[in-house]
């Protein structure tokens, strides 16, 4: 995840203010349990309609106990208020992605760059060997960019309809490419959350990724064996897909040009926002140039409009509203109408409802209270880790945010990890591959919500194709309690 370019607030202060009480454990777990309760109730009554609304309202419901029980401990109103506001003041970065992301899909639909990877994706991929694929090359895409956002609104998004003409499962690739996103996040000096793990526990970067290397590694090829078992010998006969492609796109290699653009952007460190805007701006260029007419008749079935008014309504329209495809060809139609900034206001409702509840359970000090008897309890290097990665995982589902189950157990565990003699790096690295993978696999987590927003398929059902995102927080808790991930730390630290 990349949310660059605007000033991200701190979480929510760790020292309990004046006038207030420390949580009974009771009361901690009142809001959490509440969450819980209520997002079940809303996956079985709606299934995946849940996203459209009511996951929302059982977050702001979850965050009104957490004022009540904040309340009791002496906390105001107008704090618990400021509280809210900061924590979602946090999310604009990603919001703004989440805007941006959604006019790029628009555009690219428009324009032939999403049919283009598709096309040639089809002709060069095998089905049989397209999880492994998609998994390989998201991998490598994400680490040369820092970005698992940037890797899946742009190359997953083409990957995800030859999913759909080959046959495969879209879970199964969703799956494959949020794991290969997130292996590049995890070990790319790029990523803004190795920056984050890296000067949360005051370690070095470099030296944040050289202990991360080893359980990614691991992580990455127990990944990729699921993926080549999962790649099962698949006869797919593409010839169809392909001449329908070509009878409505002319193939060229100028509809890579946005993709290009967002590469190179990307790799020059540009901010997200800013590299992904301009990459929809080159697809509609790219639209404009070589096939104006579709634009034109888009905006202006009817023909009513002068051509360049017709072009220019298409391609603001496409920004706001995405492309609709009306070719006739239902799986073309499929693949193309989608995009645009509206599709994204359901994940920018979920995304700003769970940092709201965020804000006001971490001030009541809901997360404090469940993790300090963890802390205490730690007294082994395999305990130590385990606590870390069970508390992060439990802060990115009650925090919805992966900065701050990045930020607040790596303050909490800071102490701990010190008195028992171990290097400060033992913490980044465990706090990183807990708390980045992780964040995808909770359907209200800003990362979950992205993704399953950004690829078409649900969090609950792309999370047990997502291999590599559970599998390494169990990487690094096996390495600790066998020991040479324990020197391996140890190594990096004083190198």
């Amino acid at each position: 995840m990349t949310v660059t370019g605007g000033t991200r607030a701190e979480p929510g202060e760790t020292g309990q203010p004046p006038g207030t009480r420390p949580l009974a454990l009771w009361e901690a777990l009142v809001p959490v349990v509440t969450l819980i309760v209520l997002i079940v109730a809303s996956v079985l009554l709606f299934g995946d309609a849940g996203f459209e609304g009511p996951n929302q309202i059982a977050l702001v419901l979850a965050a009104m106990t957490g004022v009540w029980v904040a309340r009791r401990a002496g906390h105001s109103l107008e704090e618990l208020n400021r509280a809210a506001v900061a924590s979602i003041s946090s999310g604009i970065g990603a919001i703004l992605i989440l805007f941006a992301v959604g006019a790029l899909i628009g555009a690219w639909a428009v324009s032939g760059t999403l049919v283009a990877m598709v096309y040639y994706g089809l002709s060069w991929l095998s089905p049989s060997y397209f999880p492994l694929s998609a998994f390989l090359v998201c991998a490598a895409v994400a680490t040369c960019l820092g970005s698992s956002w940037t890797t899946a609104g742009t190359l997953g998004v083409g990957f995800m309809g030859m999913a759909v003409n080959m046959g495969i499962d879209p879970a199964l690739a969703a799956g494959a490419i949020i794991a290969g996103a997130y292996v590049g996040e995890l070990v790319s000096p790029l990523s803004d959350t190795a920056n984050l793990a890296s000067g949360g526990g005051g370690v070095p970067l470099y030296t944040h990724l050289r202990a991360i290397a080893l359980p990614t590694a691991l992580g990455f090829l127990i990944a990729g064996a699921v993926f080549r078992l999962l790649s099962v010998p698949k006869s797919v006969d593409v010839s169809g897909a392909l001449a329908v492609i070509g009878a409505e796109f002319h193939m060229t290699p100028w509809l890579f040009l946005p993709l290009a653009v967002v590469a190179g952007l990307a790799l020059m460190r540009v901010a997200p926002f800013t590299t992904i805007i301009l990459g929809a701006l080159t697809g509609l260029l790219v639209a404009v140039v070589l096939d104006p007419g579709r634009l034109a008749a888009f905006a202006d079935p009817a023909g009513a409009l002068w051509g360049p008014v017709a072009v220019l309504k298409g391609a603001w329209q496409v920004l706001a509203t995405g492309f609709r495809s009306d070719t006739g060809i239902g799986p073309l139609d499929t693949l193309l109408s989608r995009g645009g900034m509206e599709s994204m206001l359901p994940t920018i409702w979920l995304i700003m409802a769970a940092l709201g509840y965020g804000g006001v359970v971490e001030r009541a000090g809901v997360l404090s209270r469940l993790i300090a008897p963890v802390v205490a309890a730690a007294r082994s290097a395999t305990r130590l880790v385990a606590s870390i990665v069970g508390a992060v995982v439990g802060a990115n589902m009650i925090t919805a945010d992966q900065y701050m189950a990045i930020v607040l157990p790596a303050r909490m565990f800071r102490g701990a990890v010190a008195g028992l003699g171990y290097p400060p790096v033992m913490l980044t690295r465990t706090v990183a591959a807990a708390a980045t993978p992780t964040s995808a696999l909770v359907p209200w987590n800003s990362c979950g919500a992205y993704m399953a927003a950004t690829l078409g398929v649900s969090t609950i059902h792309y999370a047990p194709y997502a291999v590599f995102n559970y599998v390494l927080p169990l990487v690094v808790i096996a390495l600790a309690a066998i020991g040479p991930g324990r020197r391996a730390a140890g190594a990096a630290g004083n190198a």
